[in-house]
């Protein structure tokens, strides 16, 4: 399994999935999206800092870390949002896949499709991921989009392989709303989480209780392995 950061954003390699295999995948992928982009909330209001010296130091430290962060956003060195788009219609499900392919992750639910918030923001972190999540995962479909220095990018990804970029507005018409408000810093986890949006932490459970998760939404072949396990 391919750790998941470090390195320059990847070009796609030579491990790119077929013409056809493209158009089929897509087509699937497509044909069960469902609903239409929501409207998203603005961001919360930042809360009030701690007063005095202590204080003052605290905020001096975040500052300086928070201009880090921005500076490597805007040299693309790390992405600013990462997130994998499925059909799954259980976010349970999505963050148990995510336990066993050892990517952290906030998986969110929705009618249109479960969705994962990727942490591991650096280098080509959320193509390592999305990776290691369709190989693990035989059979999945996958779509992931990133923000890198204010570029949005959207790729399909299947059996470990990526397809050529997807135009993310068709993406953004079809998945859940809080997609692109999540994208583009209007929304964060916690503030979907206060708006009645199920959510789920691929950290929150160890590998038992992952697969305790998935073999009650799939049926294994003989053996119990989830590769090539059917995705009910």
């Amino acid at each position: 399994m391919s750790e998941h950061g470090g390195g320059q954003p990847p070009d796609g390699g030579s491990d790119h999935l077929s013409d056809e295999e493209i158009e089929r995948a897509l087509a699937g992928f497509e044909a069960e999206f469902k609903g239409e982009t929501g409207d998203g909330d603005a961001a919360r209001t930042a809360p009030s800092s701690p007063g005095g010296a202590d204080g003052a130091a605290d905020d001096d430290q975040s500052a300086a870390g928070g201009f880090d962060e921005e500076l490597e956003g805007l040299l693309g060195n790390k992405a600013k949002a990462a997130l994998i788009v499925t059909r799954l219609a259980s976010a349970e499900l999505l963050a148990a896949f995510c336990q066993i392919s050892d990517i952290s992750a906030a998986c969110l639910e929705a009618s249109e499709g479960a969705v994962a918030v990727l942490r591991n923001l650096d280098g080509d972190g959320p193509e390592a991921a999305v990776k290691d999540l369709t190989t693990v995962v035989s059979g999945l479909s996958a779509m992931l989009v990133v923000n890198r220095a204010d570029k949005l990018e959207a790729k399909l990804w299947i059996d470990g392989r990526s397809g050529d970029s997807f135009p993310p507005p068709v993406l953004f018409a079809s998945a859940a709303g809080f997609v692109e408000d999540l994208l583009i810093g209007a929304a964060d986890v916690d503030l979907l989480k206060e708006q009645g949006v199920k959510a789920y932490d691929s950290g929150d459970m160890d590998r038992d209780q992952a697969m305790g998760v998935i073999a009650g939404h799939t049926r294994f072949r003989r053996g119990g392995n989830p590769k090539g396990g059917s995705i009910a």
